[in-house]
């Protein structure tokens, strides 16, 4: 028996005890006559000591030998510490060290194995196995065990049922490329691995399991960023015999669960909103509504005032930033230069203020008067202190433009709160947009999605006009789970797939099986899927899934750890008849 208790469970009530414990060595103190070392595990830290008054010489020698991150077991009594320590639940006692065994050595680490670490990112990726050692790595991973649990026991108590979905299977159009796997048994072609298990779960529906659920792994070959890896994990879903309340009533209900449990907060109703009003009020379909500043539209009042740039712009529209009339124009030129990097894309940004001495300005008096100005004001409904920041041009783009300095307002001031969670619906996509490039429609969700019963005649007379049988769940401006009522009719699904410039042969090619399986009474089905590693995250107040993930990818989709992706001998791709032609 390697230990008797773990290194976070011993208190006072152990006090005389004899105790055998196992762990690494975080610290070590030695002062000459007395050694102090913290032993750690997953479940905490034990202070131990050896004492030369106490201890033999040939322990106490030993003891001189540990190093950092050295696996030991110890045996002892327990006995009252006298400097507590209040921050640890073992605080109070330490172990009188009567035994010492090393069950392994450790090299120096590369960084040190603490909360607060010197080691950089990319080297704590590079030996990650070291740094689930740390308590803020190994917590996350624990929290998001828990969330796993704790939505399977909803799931499972509202009927749903587990059932795994393949891992290869064939490349289809979703919207993001796929990571491709070659066949050996079948030379030239590929599996693909799962954007989703889209197909899967309506072919289940119509294989009458009803309420189907899984927490599965999928597959994206996409650029990243903080709240993307090329491999992420879904809560999949997907009910039968249902409509868009049914299915929005269910999750709106398991997320109001995993919030209550987590932090407490108790919510009502979700708000709802239609994407069109979100891009109205928030430049984007996922909008953080945790705090204000929502758009102000100004054409009827700038335009026609010789100034060219509002005069020229198909749309100027600005937000109202509460309390910071006192910028300063360093501060205001910093927010212009911000909004003109490339990533942003404005030419520029007009600022007007109303000044807590009532006085309105603006960087553009020279062209609009004071009763102008007053105006513009009144129409943001601004109030002395305020600060009131306008960009123009395309519509499209500025709205996109206004949204990223909102949000990055938003975090400057503190608004997007990590323990304050504003979740909400957006609702009534458009079905289909289109692109000028290919000049041809692409699905908004994905080609499965129904459009509203009320819009099937517009698939007929004016398709960009007909909306989606689709919802997504927004959590502090992140998209935390988005879903559909299906296509179950194998005639509208036709249509469909001919407005996405599908040929018969193409989409019996790609989805020959899903029209085949609709054949024989296909029910009613729609379904959702979570973002499972993003809401974790959101959840424990966080907003970078990278930290709640085992083994993550870095930015260039690397394991730096095992250095994957990597090249395969020539041995391995004689056998799949697979010849390398890189471009230089």
């Amino acid at each position: 028996m390697f230990r008797s208790h773990t290194n976070g469970e011993l208190s006072l009530k152990n006090l005389n005890e004899e105790v055998t414990l196992s762990g690494w060595v975080q610290t070590i103190r030695d002062k000459g006559f007395m050694i102090w070392i913290d032993l750690r595990d997953r479940y905490g830290i034990t202070q131990l000591v050896f004492d030369q008054d106490r201890s033999s010489p040939q322990l106490m020698e030993e003891a001189k030998k540990l190093g950092r991150e050295f696996v030991i077991q110890v045996t002892g009594k327990v006995i009252e510490r006298v400097s507590k320590n209040p921050n640890i639940p073992t605080g109070e006692i330490e172990i009188l060290v009567e035994k010492l065994a090393v069950l392994n050595e450790s090299q120096l680490p590369p960084f040190t194995i603490e909360d607060e670490t010197d080691g950089g990112e990319e080297l704590r990726m590079k030996y990650r196995y070291l740094d689930i050692r740390r308590a803020p790595v190994r917590d996350k991973l624990i929290f998001r065990h828990k969330m796993a649990q704790k939505v399977r026991n909803y799931l499972s108590d509202e009927g749903f049922i587990e059932v795994e979905t393949p891992v290869l299977i064939k490349s289809t159009p979703e919207g993001a490329r796929d990571f491709v796997v070659p066949s050996r048994m079948n030379p030239g072609q590929f599996y693909a691995l799962p954007q989703s298990p889209q197909t899967f779960k309506q072919l289940l529906m119509v294989g009458g399991m009803d309420k189907y659920f899984q927490i599965v792994k999928c597959f994206r070959d996409e650029d990243l960023r903080a709240d993307r890896q090329p491999e992420f994990t879904q809560i999949d879903c997907e009910m039968a015999f249902v409509e868009q309340e049914d299915i929005m009533n269910v999750f709106e209900g398991m997320t109001k669960t995993l919030i209550k449990d987590i932090t407490g907060q108790e919510f009502g109703a979700f708000p709802r909103m239609t994407f069109v009003d979100a891009m109205k009020k928030y430049g984007n379909d996922k909008p953080d509504i945790r705090f204000g500043m929502e758009f102000v539209e100004l054409n009827e009042l700038v335009k026609g005032k010789d100034f060219k740039i509002f005069d020229d712009a198909e749309l100027v529209v600005g937000i109202n930033v509460e309390g910071c009339a006192d910028y300063t124009r360093k501060q205001i030129d910093e927010l212009v230069d911000w909004v003109k990097r490339p990533q942003i894309g404005a030419s520029g940004m007009v600022w007007a203020k109303f000044q807590n001495d009532g006085v309105k300005t603006s960087s553009v008096n020279k062209f609009y008067n004071e009763e102008d100005l007053a105006k513009i004001i009144e129409k943001f409904g601004a109030k002395e202190g305020d600060l009131m920041l306008i960009l123009s041009g395309n519509e499209n783009k500025v709205r996109a433009q206004l949204s990223a300095l909102r949000m990055e307002l938003g975090n400057r001031l503190g608004l997007r709160k990590g323990d304050v969670f504003a979740p909400l619906w957006v609702v009534d996509f458009p079905l289909l947009e289109f692109d000028e490039e290919s000049g041809r429609y692409h699905a908004m969700h994905h080609p499965f999605t129904s459009p509203k019963p009320e819009d099937f005649h517009l698939l007929e007379t004016d398709p960009g006009k007909a909306r989606a049988n689709a919802y997504d769940m927004v959590l502090n401006g992140n998209e935390i789970g988005g879903g559909s009522i299906r296509i179950f009719d194998k005639d509208l699904q036709s249509k469909m797939f001919d407005l996405l410039g599908f040929t018969k042969e193409e989409a019996e090619a790609q989805f020959g099986f899903l029209m085949n399986a609709f054949k024989y009474g296909a029910p009613p089905h729609g379904g959702l899927a979570f973002g499972f590693d993003r809401l974790v995250a959101i959840l424990d107040g966080n907003e970078v899934i990278r930290d709640y993930i085992a083994f993550p990818k870095n930015n260039s989709g690397r394991d730096v750890m095992i250095d994957a992706p990597a090249s395969i001998a020539d041995a391995q791709l004689d056998e799949l008849e697979i010849q390398l032609n890189l471009k230089a």
